[in-house]
């Protein structure tokens, strides 16, 4: 059986990406909203909502149970220091918990992702289920060597 763990994570979310297309809607504010505090501007990418969201769904199946605090730290960056004379060095910021926390309710509300009491969110039988189905699309469709085993 396939999993998460056997195929490249830019391909699993890609195509993770294009399956939540039909299943989650991208808010009217995310048109406004940065990423995280080191970020200047909205995402440009057409498809951010859905890819945010399907890279979500992988972490929380690799790590979970975890928490927003935790998943804004990994997609967090870093921030340039006080002034344009770089007295200060750079800090590292968090991405926005907002984008994660809809994000989130939005796949739990589609059964994908359950909260576990305490702990943060988890990934449910149905998501892990969507998410091996999608793996295993994913390496059929790969056409590399090294994964022939897997096959």
């Amino acid at each position: 059986m396939v999993s998460v763990y056997d195929v490249p994570a830019d391909a699993l979310i890609e195509d993770v990406a294009d399956r939540l297309a039909d299943r989650i809607e991208e808010p009217e504010w995310m048109a406004y909203a940065k990423s995280g505090q080191s970020r200047e501007l909205p995402p440009q990418q057409d498809d951010f909502w859905y890819v945010r969201a399907a890279s979500l769904l992988r972490k929380v199946a690799k790590n979970g149970p975890i928490g927003i605090d935790h998943l804004a730290a990994e997609y967090g960056g870093r921030k340039r220091g006080s002034n344009r004379y770089r007295v200060a060095s750079d800090h590292s910021t968090t991405g926005s918990k907002n984008i994660i926390r809809t994000a989130l309710q939005q796949l739990e509300n589609e059964g994908l992702v359950s909260t576990a009491k305490g702990q943060g969110r988890r990934i449910s039988p149905e998501g892990q289920q969507f998410l091996d189905n999608a793996a295993s699309d994913v390496l059929e469709e790969l056409d590399r060597p090294e994964l022939e085993r897997y096959a």
